[in-house]
């Protein structure tokens, strides 16, 4: 939660957001790159532990029909928060010019999934999986005819893409329902192993985190299979390594999906018990996810706004239609060091917003309302 506010902040307040693709590898720095490559471990984690805490939800219900009902209810309330609070969040759009399907949207598309799938086997539901991962890229590239139905369809479930639905309205689908559906299904599965002694989970994790990020570095370096982009010698020697673990997230590739959670479930090894004054601070954050997701946006850009005006320029100067985001119609934004000044920002100024929400929903469990924010 923390990590994932550099990027949304770079989007927003950046001074090369709009220009520049921080993984452009012929234009980018290496600060710039990291920047936006450590984001990348947010979506998948996201998604991944999601399917994770589906699981430990149903296993804690000895009612399955309950069980379905509460995650298609969840699911169904974030594809619609998605598409109103959460887009006119990121774009302080009031006339929703752009509805953007964001990772809100496929967690809730996946807990719908997991919802009709919930009485397979979780042997089935691995399998269902591991094909979905394994097996999407072999798709890529397929299309339908250009505008029509099915090409919607096809793109909303299997691909990213754009979609202009009328002349002043358009779609974007950033994160297509089925290749993040088998990341929240790998996650649900996943959730069968916490209920291991914990010395035994963190040896488990450790060794599955390790061999994930194995294959990943295997395949990767076959480069014929996985990701649409093949790594390739760079000008130096580092920026060789870049071009390595620049994989593709939209949609995720197999590369993609193995390397961020190879990562994630290591590093879930290595913290599970780690406790110290940082993980307290840390963990605050993760109790109220998406009442953190939904206002550290509204905080961002009204930061953002502040920082344009006090730049010289004039709301007229501001845009809001398409993916400006607010962003002057002539340059505005701060650099790297500017970027992590307002991360840090916004990151301290929600610690007791989210604390003292966390406090009030741990107080009131009665509320069913309070399990949907």
């Amino acid at each position: 939660m923390v990590i994932m506010a550099i990027d949304h902040v770079r989007d927003v307040a950046g001074n090369e957001s709009i220009s520049t693709a921080p993984t452009n590898l012929q234009t980018t720095t290496t600060a710039l790159f990291f920047t936006r490559w450590i984001t990348h471990l947010c979506a998948p984690t996201f998604v991944f532990l999601s399917g994770t805490s589906a699981y430990l939800s149903v296993k804690n219900n000895p009612n399955i029909n309950n069980a379905r009902n509460f995650l298609l209810k969840r699911g169904l309330w974030l594809v619609i928060v998605n598409f109103t609070i959460n887009n006119f969040a990121i774009f302080f759009d009031i006339h929703f010019g752009v509805l953007f399907s964001q990772v809100i949207a496929a967690i809730g598309f996946g807990l719908i999934g997991v919802a009709l799938l919930l009485k397979l086997p979780i042997k089935a539901i691995l399998a269902i999986s591991i094909l979905i991962i394994f097996g999407h890229d072999l798709f890529t590239g397929i299309s339908f005819g250009k505008g029509s139905w099915v090409e919607m369809l096809w793109t909303l479930f299997t691909q990213s893409g754009f979609f202009q639905l009328s002349p002043d309205r358009s779609l974007v689908m950033s994160y297509p329902i089925i290749p993040w559906l088998g990341v929240m299904l790998a996650g649900f599965c996943f959730g069968k192993l916490f209920v291991l002694p914990a010395e035994k989970r963190k040896q488990v994790f450790l060794k599955i985190g390790l061999a994930t990020i194995a294959l990943f570095v295997i395949i990767r370096a076959l480069n014929f299979y996985g990701d649409p982009s093949p790594w390739a010698v760079q000008k130096t020697k580092l920026f060789t390594v870049l071009s390595f673990i620049n994989t593709t997230k939209y949609p995720p590739s197999l590369l993609f999906t193995l390397m961020t959670l190879g990562i994630s479930i290591t590093l879930l090894s290595l913290v599970e018990d780690m406790k110290n004054k940082i993980t307290s601070i840390v963990s605050v954050y993760g109790k109220v996810p998406l009442f953190y997701w939904l206002l550290h946006w509204f905080i961002v850009h009204f930061l953002a706004i502040g920082i344009f005006l006090w730049q010289g320029y004039h709301w007229s100067d501001l845009q809001f239609q398409g993916f400006a985001m607010g962003h002057p119609k002539n340059g505005g934004g701060v650099g790297l060091p500017g970027l992590y000044a307002a991360w840090a920002f916004v990151v301290i100024l929600l610690y007791p917003i989210s604390k003292r929400y966390a406090n009030y929903k741990s107080a009131h469990r009665e509320k069913e309302w309070l399990k949907y924010l």
